[in-house]
């Protein structure tokens, strides 16, 4: 998943009660990846079959990409304020994400999980990569099978922020075009770990290093004068152009940057639809699903995964007048959890039974409804007591700051 639920209370936003189709792809973008997952510790004959011919765990996730590249920089170009927009991002990501990654250090201690190797040799530069959420782009295994998304969501938040920064921010539509074309023309030249393969000296010292030149180039966009910003911002952008271009661990070069062009080719339909932009846009925005299609041509399941997820979205925004379901609504309000949560689950599932095609199928799939319910339970406890007051909290700092 790639973002925290912007739910249509937002203040940040416009219009906020037409935003209700938001939530309403990212609860249907979350239940559709819970099912991804669970076909490998449930329905494994299957999972091959239905990938084949739809990927559903690509299709969830490049709604959610488009999703937040919808909302997330108009959130930060109505407040107009990057020091607002980073504590809005870290009350709404990080206090969840902790939960998560605790959890499954959990289970990897337990010995639950296959990375349990991982985090005994190499504890320094797993913790520090997944503090700041970019793990999937220093080689870092990832402590959830979920959470290498959350690592584009990062780079797309500091592209973001260094756009903003240099006052580039409105050529969403560029560079949408821009990674599309480097993804289909370049990505198969791309080495895909030129940083960091070479043992865990090596891993750790990109770590270190990467984490250390975003921190400061955080630091003198959100705090410093006018040229000490602007050297930070270029800091931050060739750093995780880089990483993209060069350290991705999964899914591999021309995804990574079709991901990228996925999230600014949403941003420019927000900026259409909000009139910023003129509708001749649209048919260049049109050619970053075709890029998508081209490196995967031989890949049917891929292929048909994009196609659906931009046009569920479409659908979405054609239909963003209308009222949604409430109970689609409200999956997208705990659309965070779900995503982040649910492998916990289906790992402890794994964990308990090794043969699923031994038991009956009846019993898996009663299975499955059981875990889906206590995955929503869980969830709806976690929005309540953690991520609730988390979003609360950074508003009071926002609204403090901003007083």
């Amino acid at each position: 998943m790639l973002s925290a639920p912007l739910t249509t209370a937002d203040p940040a936003l416009p219009n906020t009660r037409r935003l209700a189709w938001l939530d309403a792809l990212r609860g249907l973008a979350a239940m559709v990846v819970v099912f991804e997952h669970a076909l490998e510790p449930l329905w494994p004959e299957a999972r091959l079959p239905i990938k084949a011919v739809f990927d559903p765990g690509w299709y969830g996730v490049l709604v959610f990409f488009l999703v937040s590249g919808y909302v997330v920089p108009a959130s930060l170009e109505r407040r107009g304020s990057l020091r607002a927009f980073w504590i809005s991002r870290f009350f709404r990501l990080w206090p969840l994400f902790t939960v998560c990654v605790a959890g499954m250090a959990l289970l990897a201690a337990l010995g639950w999980d296959s990375l349990h190797t991982w985090w005994g040799s190499r504890p320094v530069a797993m913790a520090l990569a997944h503090a700041g959420m970019l793990q999937n782009l220093m080689y870092v295994p990832n402590l959830a099978n979920v959470l290498w998304t959350l690592s584009f969501e990062m780079a797309f938040y500091l592209l973001l922020t260094a756009m903003f920064t240099l006052g580039v921010h409105r050529h969403s539509t560029v560079t949408a075009l821009a990674f599309a074309a480097v993804a289909v023309l370049g990505a198969g030249l791309l080495p895909v770990t030129l940083l960091s393969a070479g043992g865990a000296g090596r891993m750790l010292t990109v770590v270190v290093v990467v984490t250390a030149v975003l921190a400061a180039g955080l630091a003198a966009v959100l705090y410093g004068g006018r040229w000490v910003r602007q050297v930070g911002a270029v800091a931050i952008a060739g750093t995780i152009l880089l990483l993209l271009a060069v350290n991705q661990s999964y899914p591999g070069p021309w995804q990574g940057l079709f991901i990228l062009a996925t999230m600014f080719a949403g941003t420019a339909l927000y900026r259409v639809e909000a009139g910023r932009l003129s509708h001749r846009h649209i048919a260049w925005v049109a050619l970053i699903p075709l890029a998508g299609l081209w490196p995967a041509r031989a890949e049917t399941g891929l292929q048909v995964a994009i196609v659906a997820a931009w046009l569920t979205f479409a659908a979405g925004l054609a239909l963003r007048h209308r009222t949604m379901p409430s109970w689609l609504t409200w999956l997208g309000l705990v659309s965070y959890s779900i995503y982040l949560l649910h492998p916990l689950l289906l790992e402890s599932v794994e964990f308990f039974l090794p043969d699923p095609p031994a038991v009956p199928l009846v019993v898996r799939l009663t299975l499955l409804v059981a875990v889906c319910a206590a995955l929503l339970g869980l969830c709806a406890l976690t929005w309540r007591w953690v991520e609730k007051p988390a979003q609360r909290l950074g508003k009071r700092l926002i609204n403090r700051a901003a007083g």
